[in-house]
Formats: C-alpha cells, structure tokens, sequence
C-alpha cells in the first residue's frame, strides 16, 4: 500500500470563518465558543483551539453539522442530535454488546503491538488493554520484547534484579516459560520481563536455524495456558520484530496523532504483508489505533481524519486521547484502569478492549 499523503483538507466553514447562520447558532449555545470563533476571524494566524469545555463531547470538533434547524421548527433535528452519536475518528460510535464470559481458558490469541517509530504509546497500550482485557474476565499474558524494559518498568518490575528473561527463554538452555513469568499486582495478567541483556538477542538470532520462528517456539506452551498474549514490540523493524510477527495472530498498530507517525505506517504495512507472505500466513491488521489525541488542536483532527480516509474500517472507533494519567500511572507501576479507574484513559481502554474481542470474534 502507497505511503498516504498528507494534504491539510480545506478548512470546514464551522471552524474557519463561519458562515452567519452557523455562527448564529454557535452563539445562542454557547456564548464562550461564540467568543473563541470570533478571535479566530480576527486573528486568523492565531492558534487553532477551542476551549476544552466547549468541545466536551466532541460534539463540535467532529465535523460540520448536517442540516440547519430553523428556528421554531420544533420537528427539525438540532445540531447536537445531528453529530451527538459520531466518535473521534467522525464515524458512528459502535453499540458493542459485553463479551461472552470465558468458560475455560487457553487457545490464546497473540497479538503484536508494533510500530517502528518510538513515542507512540505501545507499551502503554499493551499495559492498559492487558488490564481491561482481564476486566473481561480473560486470562493475560504480556510480553516485554524490547530491550529498554518499559513494560518491565511500567508494571512496577525492577529489570536489574531479574535472573531470566524474556532472552533466556528465546535463546538459553534449560529455561522453561515457568521460570520466567513474572506475577504482576494485577489480577489475571502475568509477565514475561525483559532487560537490558536482550540487547544482544538480535545478534544471536542470525545464527539460529528458524530464526524468525523462535519466539513462535518459545510463547508455545503459553498458547495452551491463557486467552489473550499482548507483545510489546521495539520500536524497530529488525529480527526482533519479524519475529513478533511470526507468531502473532493480528497486530495493533498503536499510531500517534502526528505527521510524523502517519509517514512510516505504509512502511510497516509492507512489512507485515512480506512476513505474511513468506512466514505467517495468519497475520492480520487487526486494527490501527489513535493515541495521544487532542481534539482541540486542527492537526491532531487532519491527521486522524487522514488515517481514516487511507485505512477506512481498519481504524479503530476508539481514540486514546492525551492525559497526563498515564504519566502518573507509569510511576505507579500501575495500570491506568487500576490507578484512576474511572478516568477517561480507563474508560477509552475498556471500550478498546471490546472492540478488540469483537473483531477477533469474542476470544
């Protein structure tokens, strides 16, 4: 798939000089918006944000509003109603019904969560989306494939006191997937940890036989033991991550919403349809998910708009928005839906996982 191109769509009239009557109707809803709208049109150069309390919702920062309400009309459709049920990504936000509960477990489903550039929000993901997977009453697995330990450390895991790692069960002798599990303080969700020591793993790999099918060998006997194995790529497109590939099922392609991380999703693409083709011929996108969002400012909204019209369907509804939560929680050591249960961040995990359970069929 060709690198999607990123074009500023024209300005919508709603958020760049106004039209009179939709100016209107702004004023008599909002007299704050009204008043941010028009420093706009008289600085046009100013920045593009609208007060948060005047986007809660997202009611007015998902796109111009369809039919205009004339005024006595009681028949007519209001503008909040019109746009009331779109989500972030401007599409219906799904009714998805609660997940089947889990009668007995293993047979997991391994999911990759992989981008080549860093600062995205993968290991946030896997430690978010592993906790409310196991809200849902599944049986977690999380797998810390990246050198650096932020998995390690967002769990609240010293890296340094570890004696075997994810790079002993891969490439030692004699290790077996018991003997380095890690238990974590969350119910349901268990580790395989990571140090600085895997450093040297993609090294080594060259000279092994299969060398792209060793993690696939290694995770074996966790498929039969739990639901769901999440694994946290580097931020890379080497060894390593080919082999994360190899043995997922469907990868999730945590995406920031910035020029800079749309760039490389077409190179990504190409790589998991080559391992696809020649290793795995399983893998799927399962989805591409928008994190670090700030619905106030016009380039998050262009760049997540861009996403959609290049991937359609393949984005997920949900929308990881900016909190500085996930901050607090990684020094936690905690996930956030256990650090700030009902916050916003939680609450955008939970429907994650809904949505990831419903388009891999209810795990």
């Amino acid at each position: 798939m060709s690198e999607p191109t990123f074009a500023p769509p024209p300005r919508s009239p709603s958020l760049r000089q106004p039209a009179d009557h939709v100016h209107q109707r702004s004023t008599e809803s909002s007299p704050y918006l009204s008043a941010a709208t028009d420093r706009r049109r008289d600085d046009p150069g100013s920045d593009e944000r609208v007060p948060s309390d005047a986007v809660s919702g997202d009611a007015v920062s998902q796109g111009p509003v369809s039919g205009d309400p004339v005024a006595g009309n009681e028949q007519s459709e209001s503008p909040v109603e019109a746009v009331a049920t779109l989500g972030p990504t401007g599409r219906p936000m799904p009714d998805l019904a609660e997940p089947a509960p889990v009668i007995e477990h293993g047979g997991a489903l391994t999911l990759a969560l992989c981008n080549q550039k860093g600062g995205v929000g993968k290991t946030t993901t896997v430690i978010n989306l592993g906790a409310a997977l196991a809200e849902q009453g599944r049986k977690v697995l999380l797998v810390d494939f990246d050198p650096q330990a932020s998995l390690t450390v967002g769990l609240g895991v010293n890296p340094h006191e570890l004696d075997t790692t994810i790079y002993h069960l891969m490439l030692g002798s004699n290790v077996s997937l018991d003997d380095v599990i890690v238990r974590t303080g969350v119910d349901g969700v268990d580790l395989i940890p990571s140090n600085i020591d895997f450093a040297g793993a993609e090294m080594q790999l060259i000279n092994e036989v299969a060398r792209e099918q060793v993690l696939a060998r290694a995770l074996a006997p966790a498929v039969e033991r739990y639901d769901v194995i999440l694994v946290d790529c580097q931020p890379s497109l080497g060894l390593l991550t080919v082999n994360a590939l190899a043995a997922a099922d469907g990868v999730i392609v945590p995406l920031e919403c910035e020029y800079f991380a749309l760039r490389g999703v077409a190179l990504l693409k190409g790589t998991i349809d080559r391992v696809q083709e020649r290793l795995n011929p399983k893998l799927r996108i399962v989805g591409l998910l928008g994190t670090m969002y700030d619905g106030r400012t016009l380039h998050n909204r262009e760049v997540l708009r861009t996403l959609v019209d290049g991937w359609g369907d393949a984005v997920f509804h949900t929308v990881i928005r900016r909190t500085v939560k996930f901050s607090e929680a990684t020094v936690a050591g905690e996930p956030l839906t256990a650090y700030a249960s009902t916050s916003v961040g939680a609450d955008s995990y939970r429907q994650l996982a809904k949505e990831v359970l419903a388009r891999c069929h209810d795990v």
